[in-house]
C-alpha cells in the first residue's frame, strides 16, 4: 500500500491544494435552511382529492361556530352566509376562489446574513423550536419547574449558537409574569436580543400586537420597515376543535390579518377525542378548520401571507393522552404538509414532540422519526423542532442542543443524493482502482468531505477505547456542559445599548440588563 503522504504528492497539487479544496467546501455544506423536501407521499392523489371535497362539505353543510360578529360580518359580507344553528358557513366556491388567490410563498427575514431567511412556500424545508411549554425540565433533580423570562432568553441565546435550527419559535411561557402586555412585550424583547435568527412568538390579547411592530420598528430603525421586512411571524390556535372559533386568537388573527403581517396560526385537533378516532376523518375536519383561517384572513386582506398549519394531534386511546411521538403522529404531520402542498399554500407542522420526560432514548427515535418525515414530506416550516419533552408541556435546555444534531442527520436525508456524471465518479474510481486501491488520498476525498458528508457537533463517534479514557460520558453528560458552556460565554448583544435603553423607557421591559450581561 502506498502512503497517503507519497501519493498525495503524485496529484492535485499536494496537500495544501487538498485542503484549500476543503476549506472551499466549507461554504457548500451538505444542510442548510430551504432545502426542497416532499419525496414522502403518505397520501395518493386520490386521497387528497377526497379529503379536498370532505372538507368543503364540512365548511358548506356543518360550519364554524362561535364567530364574533366583526368577522360574522366580514365572511358574510364577501359571500359566507350563517345557518339555522347560528354556525358560519361557506360555499364551496367561495372557499375555492380564496384558496387560488392566497399568498403562495412568504419570507420571515433573519437580521444578520450570517443567519438564513426562512422562505415559506413550495418545497423548502426549515426547521424551528416552539411549543409554548410551561415548565422547564431539571436535568439535574430530573423535575419540572414553572418556565420563566428568564429560561425563553436562555433558551433564545442556546437556539442563536444551534446551526441546524432556522428560527427561535418561543419555547416556553413566561409565568413569572402576570400582566398580559407585560408578557407579551416581553417575549418580543426576546426575540430582538436573545437572536437575530428569524423568530415566532404569540400574543396574551390582540391589542399588544401593535405596540411590539413598534418595538420592531425601532429595531429596525424605523416606523414601517417592519411591515417591509418581518422577522417575526405571530402564533395563535384560532380554532377550538371541533369546528369552533376560541374568541382570544381569533381576534389576533383578525388583528395580524390588518396589519398585513404574517399570519402563523396552528390548528391542533386530537384524533379520538377532539376529531375522529378514523385519522382520514381528522384530516378532513382539520383540513376544512384550516380552510376556513384562510378564508378569514384573505376576506380581511386579499393575499395576506398565513402558513396553512394544519397540525392534527393523536390520543393514546388507552388513556387519551396526547401522544407525540406516535408513528401515528408522524403520518399525520406527513400527510399535513402533503395537503398543504396540494393547495399549494405554505405550509408548517409540528415534530419532535416526544412524550418521553427526558432527552432520553426514547425521546430519540420519537424526535428523529418525527423530524425526518416531515422534512421529507415537504413542510415548509417544521415547529416543535428541538427542546421539547413530556408531550409538550416541558422544555428541555439539553433537548434543544442534541435535537440540534438530530436535525441536522435529518436535514441530510431531506438533501438526498447526488446523481451526474461528475458524482458517479468512472475517471476517479478507474485511477484508484488501477492506481493505489483506496480513496483516502484522493483530491475527491477531501474535496466532497465537508460538500457530501455531515459531522455530528455532539453526537460521539470515537472509538470504544478513547471513550473510555475521556471517562466514558454519554449523550445528555455532553449536551449538559455544552449547555453550561454556552449559558457561561454567549450573552449577544444584537442591539445597541442606546436603543436598549430607549426600548426600556417607551416598553415595560422586565428582564434585567444584569442577566444579560451587556458589553460597554
Amino acid at each position: 500500500m502506498v502512503p497517503v503522504k507519497q501519493r498525495s504528492g503524485r496529484r492535485g497539487g499536494g496537500r495544501e491544494a487538498r485542503l484549500a479544496l476543503r476549506r472551499e467546501a466549507v461554504n457548500k455544506r451538505p444542510v442548510f435552511a430551504g432545502l426542497l423536501g416532499g419525496q414522502y407521499k403518505p397520501l395518493a392523489q386520490r386521497d387528497l382529492e377526497k379529503i379536498h371535497r370532505a372538507a368543503l362539505e364540512i365548511l358548506h353543510s356543518i360550519g364554524i361556530a362561535d364567530a364574533t360578529d366583526e368577522v360574522v360580518a366580514i365572511a358574510t359580507g364577501a359571500g359566507a352566509f350563517v345557518d339555522d344553528n347560528g354556525r358560519l358557513c361557506f360555499p364551496p366556491t367561495l372557499i375555492e376562489d380564496i384558496v387560488a388567490g392566497a399568498a403562495r410563498r412568504y419570507t420571515i427575514y433573519s437580521r444578520n446574513p450570517q443567519h438564513a431567511d426562512v422562505v415559506v412556500g413550495g418545497r423548502h424545508v426549515n426547521y424551528a423550536t416552539s411549543g409554548e411549554a410551561v415548565t422547564m425540565l431539571d436535568l439535574k433533580h430530573r423535575t419540572f419547574r414553572p418556565s420563566t423570562l428568564q429560561d425563553l432568553y436562555n433558551c433564545g441565546r442556546l437556539v442563536d449558537t444551534l446551526d441546524h435550527i432556522h428560527q427561535f419559535g418561543q419555547t416556553v411561557i413566561p409565568t413569572d409574569l402576570h400582566d398580559l402586555r407585560v408578557h407579551d412585550l416581553n417575549v418580543a424583547y426576546v426575540a430582538v436580543t436573545a437572536t437575530e435568527k428569524p423568530c415566532e412568538m404569540t400574543f396574551q390579547q390582540a391589542k399588544n400586537v401593535r405596540e411590539a411592530v413598534a418595538l420592531f420598528d425601532m429595531v429596525l430603525g424605523g416606523e414601517g420597515r417592519f411591515a417591509k421586512r418581518p422577522f417575526v411571524s405571530f402564533g395563535g390556535c384560532p380554532i377550538v376543535s371541533p369546528l369552533k372559533f376560541g374568541v382570544d386568537n381569533l381576534e389576533l388573527l383578525v388583528e395580524t390579518s390588518k396589519l398585513g403581517l404574517i399570519s402563523d396560526i396552528a390548528i391542533a385537533p386530537q384524533a379520538g377525542a377532539t376529531a375522529p378516532a378514523a385519522l382520514a376523518g381528522t384530516l378532513a375536519q382539520v383540513t376544512a378548520e384550516g380552510l376556513a383561517c384562510l378564508a378569514i384572513v384573505n376576506m380581511i386582506r386579499p393575499g395576506c401571507p398565513m402558513t396553512f398549519a394544519i397540525w392534527p394531534f393523536v390520543s393514546d386511546l388507552r388513556t387519551g393522552a396526547f401522544s407525540g411521538g406516535s408513528g401515528e403522529e408522524a403520518l399525520m404531520m406527513a400527510a399535513c404538509a402533503q395537503i398543504g402542498r396540494f393547495y399549494d399554500l405554505p405550509t408548517s407542522v409540528a415534530a419532535s414532540m416526544s412524550d418521553s420526560k427526558l432527552p432520553d432514548a426514547q425521546a430519540g427515535f420519537e424526535k428523529g422519526i418525527t423530524a425526518v418525515t416531515a422534512g421529507l414530506a415537504g413542510a415548509n416550516r417544521i415547529l416543535e423542532s428541538a427542546g421539547m419533552v413530556g408531550s409538550l408541556m416541558g422544555c428541555s435546555l439539553e433537548g434543544l442542543v442534541i435535537d440540534n444534531d438530530m436535525l441536522g442527520v435529518a436535514q441530510r436525508v431531506v438533501a438526498g443524493l447526488e446523481v451526474s456524471d461528475e458524482t458517479l465518479s468512472l475517471d476517479v474510481i478507474r485511477e484508484v482502482a488501477l492506481g493505489p486501491g483506496h480513496y483516502l488520498g484522493h483530491p475527491q476525498t477531501l474535496a466532497r468531505m465537508e460538500t457530501d458528508y455531515l459531522y455530528p457537533d455532539l453526537a460521539d463517534r470515537s472509538a470504544p477505547g478513547v471513550w473510555e479514557a475521556e471517562g466514558s460520558p454519554d449523550m445528555l453528560q455532553r449536551a449538559q456542559e455544552r449547555v453550561r458552556e454556552v449559558l457561561a460565554t454567549h450573552y449577544p448583544n444584537h442591539i445597541d445599548p442606546k436603543l436598549d435603553a430607549a426600548i426600556r423607557d417607551k416598553f415595560p421591559i422586565v428582564l434585567p440588563r444584569e442577566v444579560m450581561r451587556w458589553k460597554k
